[in-house]
């Protein structure tokens, strides 16, 4: 396989050179060996860098991706692991769109207000929240 420079990589995978080297500090791709000191790659790193820039579309955080991506027993298959880390994001994702909904109705109910005073609003409001 032919070996790749950071710059070969970042324009391949569309990623900026500081991203590469953020992802390496990070531990999310393997540490790149060294060739008159420069970092050298493997082609199988833009498979990495592909998965996780699906994980980051998915809304895993870098920590969330440095736990699916650790190392595997031979018990543990990746699917499994891909499968309840996405159910379980998917669950703080619904419970983030339900709390945006109840922020997006408190801001519709400000911009109905024609509360002479913020204290009056602030009445309302909690009178509202009781009904």
């Amino acid at each position: 396989m032919a070996e790749l420079r950071i710059g070969q990589v970042a324009e391949r995978s569309g990623l900026a050179p500081s991203a590469i080297r953020y992802y390496e500090g990070e531990g999310l791709i393997p540490r790149a060996p060294r060739r008159s000191g420069r970092r050298v790659y493997d082609e199988a790193i833009l498979e990495r860098l592909g998965l996780i820039d699906l994980a980051q579309r998915a809304g895993f955080t870098v920590t969330e991706i440095q736990q699916l991506l650790s190392g595997f027993s031979g018990r543990a298959a990746p699917g499994a692991r891909w499968r309840a880390m996405a159910q379980a994001k998917l669950r703080e994702l619904e419970e983030r769109a339900a709390e945006a909904e109840r922020m997006k109705d408190v801001l519709r109910t400000v911009m109905r207000c024609r509360c002479p005073t913020l204290d009056d609003c602030s009445r309302a409001m909690r009178a509202r929240r009781r009904s």
